[in-house]
């Protein structure tokens, strides 16, 4: 799955949740990561503090 870093240690992981494809927000805050919450579409994001536009990709999606 992917990963997006956004600043001030935002991470926005695609995962898959009880068999549901969703994105975990979380936020990392001197050397602790703290789950911010889960969103079942992009469109969510903006609840949890996440600007799409400051967004960079972390890691390949090597299944493509």
């Amino acid at each position: 799955m992917g990963q997006w870093r956004g600043p001030g240690g935002i991470l926005v992981e695609a995962i898959i949740l009880d068999d549901r494809p969703m994105l975990r927000v979380s936020h990392r805050v001197n050397g602790i990561t703290y789950l911010r919450g889960y969103c079942a579409s992009v469109d969510e994001l903006g609840e949890h503090g996440v600007d799409l536009a400051e967004l960079m990709e972390d890691t390949a999606l090597d299944h493509l």
